[in-house]
């Protein structure tokens, strides 16, 4: 009789939790530290699980599953029976800052899209705060970028040139260039931003 131990790993392992992990990085053409950096787990456990030498809590699988903006069944779930079609209500919606452990928040923004599965591009709600310029940190992701600002005023910057945009503006440019976001006034700011790889 199988030690319970080997029946647990044995009935994770045919949910290819690792593979799914690594396949949701490599789509997003981002490295175990940068993913590290945005999770707050390190490199090594990343590769652990990814490896499947270890499997996840919950809570460290929520955590990943929260960068790429899908839910904790996309883990759990056959890939030939994946929704096609996903609702997310409002009340569903969580609420994060750019990336934690920092004291400037340039935006906070909420997944608009984190069920979905198989998704060809990510899509959030874009809260800007007030940064002086001294303090912004400019940064980079694979692929493209599409914002679209929905109320306030907002400067973006994209490899060192402003543009300064208004309510129903819309820019788009290539995420792989350095840029920021600064909101414009006391007036609340908030945008669509759209990325694809």
């Amino acid at each position: 009789m199988p030690a319970a131990n080997d029946t647990i790993s044995q009935g994770l392992g045919r949910y290819s939790i690792g593979e799914k992990l690594r396949n949701l990085r490599l789509r997003k053409s981002m490295g175990l530290v940068e993913l590290g950096k945005q999770t707050g787990l390190s490199a090594g456990l990343l590769s652990k699980l990814e490896r499947g030498k270890l499997f996840p809590t919950l809570p460290t699988l929520l955590r990943v599953a929260m960068v790429f903006g899908v839910g904790l069944e996309f883990f759990f779930s056959d890939e030939r029976q994946r929704h096609r079609v996903e609702v997310i209500r409002r009340e569903e919606r969580v609420r994060f800052p750019e990336r934690n452990g920092i004291r400037d928040v340039q935006y906070y923004f909420e997944c608009l899209d984190y069920k979905a599965t198989e998704r060809k591009l990510s899509a959030y709600l874009a809260d800007f705060q007030d940064s002086p310029s001294s303090k912004l940190k400019p940064h980079t992701h694979a692929g493209v970028e599409f914002l679209y600002v929905l109320k306030g005023s907002l400067t973006v910057e994209v490899g060192g040139d402003e543009y300064a945009l208004e309510a129903e503006d819309a820019l788009y440019f290539d995420s792989s260039v350095p840029h920021s976001y600064r909101r414009r006034g006391a007036k609340p700011c908030m945008g669509i931003i759209v990325t694809a790889p």
